[in-house]
């Protein structure tokens, strides 16, 4: 068996706001998502969202059953979406074959077996996986970045000017919305004003960061709020009650993952910046 996986319990504000920083990065920080010949997965108990990374090296990984899912499969009452941000790799889905370049995205219906390569072993694949449950079987659907949905915002003034690429929210899924977030050079700031969205929890990957560089990545109760300090291809776990927010030494880039009541990527709560502490 080549996978790995961990589970995380939900935290509650109030006992969120007690942490210490080791405390804080235990339950809501995820590293080492990216080892060779390796998936990691970790089950949260956050809308049972499953957040983690297959890097495909020298061999075929599959995409196999963990006992938190309870299930033959992995997929028999989940979905999934895979975002490459390594080389170029191939992901078979249902016995199709499905080719992603960098920052690629692929979705996969509940019931299809899964299946990782990488088309060179000297420049791996990194396949950053996130899974909720499904109700229903949605088509397979490739996208790629070129076609994804682009918003562009935020400007130099501000240090936050962007763009947002809304994968998701071209096709028909249960429950899971996933998008990426690329800075502009000089820009830092992402999120910011921050909001919060009671009726779904997230889940963020920083990538495309220098080895040096860091994200403040903030999290907590509007008026309560905490930080974990993030480095290259880690991730992190957002509760429904919580902002998340970042701030980098350097631009980068970002995927942001949704699961829970509401697919619709403009319901959320927003926080006025003065409100803040």
């Amino acid at each position: 068996m080549s996978t790995d996986y961990t589970s995380r319990f939900a935290i509650d504000p109030a006992a969120a706001a007690a942490m210490g920083t080791d405390e804080l990065r235990h339950n809501f920080h995820i590293g080492n998502l990216f080892q060779h010949d390796r998936i990691n997965l970790t089950y949260t108990h956050y809308d049972r969202m499953i957040v983690g990374g297959a890097m495909p090296a020298g061999r075929a990984l599959t995409l196999e059953a963990i006992k938190p899912t309870g299930t033959k499969s992995f997929l028999d009452r989940r979905e999934l979406v895979a975002v490459n941000v390594g080389g170029a790799g191939t992901v078979t889905a249902g016995g199709t074959a499905y080719d992603l370049g960098a920052r690629d995205m692929i979705y996969v219906g509940m019931g299809q077996d899964v299946s990782f390569t990488s088309t060179s072993s000297a420049e791996p694949a990194k396949f950053y996986l996130l899974s909720a449950p499904a109700h229903h079987t949605y088509p397979t659907k490739l996208l790629s970045i070129a076609n994804a949905k682009r918003l562009d915002l935020g400007s130099q003034d501000t240090s936050n000017e962007r763009s947002i690429f809304q994968f998701t929210s071209t096709i028909e899924t249960c429950q899971i919305v996933v998008g990426m977030t690329q800075l502009a050079k000089g820009s830092v700031w992402n999120t910011m004003p921050a909001h919060v969205h009671d009726r779904r929890m997230e889940a963020y990957l920083y990538f495309d960061l220098a080895e040096t560089a860091r994200v403040f990545h903030l999290m907590g109760e509007p008026d309560e709020t905490r930080h974990i300090v993030m480095a290259n291809e880690e991730a992190v776990l957002s509760p429904a009650w919580s902002i998340h927010s970042g701030c980098g030494t350097s631009n980068y880039a970002f995927v942001w993952a949704m699961a829970g009541d509401n697919v619709d990527y403009t319901d959320v709560d927003p926080v006025p910046l003065e409100t803040m502490r």
